[in-house]
């Protein structure tokens, strides 16, 4: 394929002047090509920002981001209550990652040209039904770190963002889109046990954690 260049290391993408193709003609063949062989998990209809060396360089299908390793940026939203509980999220059953498992309030993908604070917002209101005013008080997004792991669909780059919010009282999150089974609310002991026993995602735990974190620290070292 024109622009496509394989070797033993790596795969290398770039445009084809040639054939006055661009890099992200380019990379939507390949993206094709990849569905058309069944190496894609679905196609979600969404597009991603592509990054290299620190800038965007085109968009591509979400469902062809994994395979080819590209980098993705997920945000998330660390709810509590305002006697120091912790909102939790179930995965759906019928997730394609990591089903049934337990994630934090909001999560989800950046999409292409959305500004991360944005994403939240979208996220916000379709997993837990939050509108702004909900979680008006939210710390800015911060980058915990970036994820890298094999999956079976390919090889997870992920930079995750995290926000924390106490929700007023009147305020109970549920669920618009389907993809969230339940949510309940979980003490911090009870949280740390489901950390043990390992009942969230990566992501998830990687972002409570530096939410429980943040917390003790501005309690001079006591969780609540």
């Amino acid at each position: 394929m024109e622009g496509v260049r394989i070797t033993d290391e790596a795969v290398h993408i770039g445009a084809a002047p040639r054939q006055r193709l661009s890099l992200e003609a380019v990379m939507v063949r390949v993206a094709q090509v990849l569905r058309d062989n069944g190496c894609l998990r679905g196609w979600r209809d969404e597009l991603l920002d592509v990054y290299g060396e620190g800038r965007r360089l085109c968009v591509l299908e979400r469902a062809a981001m994994r395979p080819l390793g590209l980098l993705t940026k997920a945000v998330h939203l660390n709810g509590w209550s305002p006697d120091g509980r912790m909102w939790l999220a179930r995965r759906s059953d019928t997730k394609a990652t990591d089903p049934g498992m337990w994630d934090t309030l909001v999560g989800g993908l950046a999409t292409s040209g959305e500004p991360l604070d944005l994403s939240l917002q979208r996220e916000c209101a379709e997993e837990a039904g939050l509108n702004a005013s909900d979680i008006r008080g939210r710390s800015d997004l911060r980058i915990i770190l970036r994820m890298h792991r094999r999956l079976p669909e390919g090889y997870q780059v992920e930079d995750l963002l995290v926000s924390d919010c106490v929700l007023d009282e009147s305020v109970t999150p549920q669920n618009q889109d389907g993809e969230v089974s339940e949510i309940r609310l979980a003490t911090i002991e009870e949280a740390w046990s489901m950390v043990e026993a390992g009942e969230f995602t990566h992501e998830a735990e990687a972002c409570i954690l530096d939410s429980l974190a943040v917390r003790i620290r501005a309690n001079g070292g006591h969780g609540s």
